[in-house]
């Protein structure tokens, strides 16, 4: 039975809802599936986001008995969200913070992703003015580059801007002038990008890369939504409205086919256009290795990495193999593309534990989903 747990409110600012009705867009018009050879550089994987750390005031810090099982159980990256905010802020302590979190993980063995992840009120000025909300992100990494600049530079990542909120075009400008700050300080460390405005893996192919030769592109994998983000409680969504869909499905599964008759009983047109929509293409595990084939052909034209640093299943209201099946077919899908993979998250709305204060609290089913070799 999924365990129910809180889910923050300020999530929403990466789960943005426009999202629901972009996956459906990623498996209907994924390419044909051809085998792929694996990139020849190596990027970060076996990985894990840790949120609700050092992105906000009072961060809760893993115990080092968790941070240890982690390593222990197969982690090998750990993808670290930061405000900008209180990058910031005329507090010394949130860098402090910031550097014995990072180094303290490179110290236990880990690869570190530092990821500036917009707040919401930074999220909110990317949307009323991008050029302001642009120099805020500049000036953070004016200061944060210093932190990570004397780090081992092939175990700390730094990641320009999560889901830029903009523009393509705009982002792809101001993610250059990032990287080249970034780079002023940190010549031999590998910079860390993703497409806007969503990171979405099907944003690849508009998106080139950076004029740089140490570079990761960094893409979010949460398709089918109406799967993915069931009950979501935040944002005004349809999502909220769906429950209990199983993965793999089709139209023709029986318990989407009851989901739906119950949507229409109830008169939820919205709710029944936004499944109808992602069930254009069947929910399988075919579906889902053929998006990251084609990840892996960009990969190869561009000369340029890839990373799935975020993909995951909300745990409120869907039944546990599905969820861990889906999770199995993405995980596999990027390792046979040669893609490196960090699930997201811990232990927050769609994580693999209880607390971050008890190693006794992992899910083992989810641990096999990540590291199992069965199908």
């Amino acid at each position: 039975m999924a365990r129910e747990r809180a889910v923050r409110s300020d999530d929403a600012v990466s789960r943005r809802a426009t999202l629901a009705f972009a996956g459906a867009a990623v498996l209907a018009t994924a390419l044909p599936s051809r085998s792929m050879r694996a990139q020849s550089r190596s990027v970060p994987s076996r990985g894990i986001n840790i949120p609700a750390w050092l992105d906000r005031e009072n961060g809760q810090v893993p115990a080092d008995p968790v941070l240890d099982a982690l390593f222990r159980r197969g982690f090998r990256t750990v993808r670290l969200p930061v405000d900008c905010g209180r990058v910031l802020s005329a507090n010394g302590m949130a860098l402090r913070d910031i550097r014995e979190g990072v180094s303290g993980l490179v110290d236990r063995g880990f690869a570190v992703l530092m990821d500036m992840h917009p707040s919401a009120d930074l999220h909110a000025l990317f949307l009323q003015d991008a050029e302001a909300a642009g120099e805020r992100v500049l000036r953070g990494w004016e200061t944060l580059r210093g932190v990570i600049a004397d780090l081992p530079a092939d175990r700390v990542y730094p990641e320009l801007l999560n889901e830029p909120p903009m523009e393509n075009t705009d982002w792809l400008a101001l993610r250059d002038r990032l990287a080249q700050t970034v780079r002023r300080a940190c010549p031999d460390h590998t910079i860390v990008w993703g497409p806007a405005p969503d990171q979405g893996i099907w944003q690849l192919d508009a998106t080139p890369p950076l004029p740089d030769d140490k570079q990761i592109a960094a893409v979010h994998f949460y398709a089918p939504m109406a799967f993915t983000h069931q009950c979501q409680s935040w944002g005004a969504s349809p999502l909220a409205r769906i429950s209990g869909l199983p993965f793999p499905a089709t139209r023709e599964t029986p318990l989407v086919r009851a989901r739906l008759a119950a949507l229409r009983a109830a008169g939820d047109d919205e709710a029944i256009a936004l499944i109808e929509d992602q069930l254009a293409t069947p929910w399988t595990e075919t579906a889902v290795r053929t998006v990251f084939e084609g990840a892996a052909r960009w990969s190869e034209r561009s000369g340029c990495p890839v990373m799935l640093n975020e993909f995951g299943v909300l745990d409120v209201c869907v039944d546990a193999p599905s969820r861990l099946a889906w999770i199995r077919a993405v995980r596999k899908a990027a390792e046979a593309s040669g893609i490196g993979w960090a699930y997201w998250d811990l232990d927050q709305g769609f994580g693999l534990m209880e607390s971050r204060l008890e190693a006794d609290g992992f899910d083992a089913a989810m641990l096999d989903a990540l590291f199992g070799e069965g199908d």
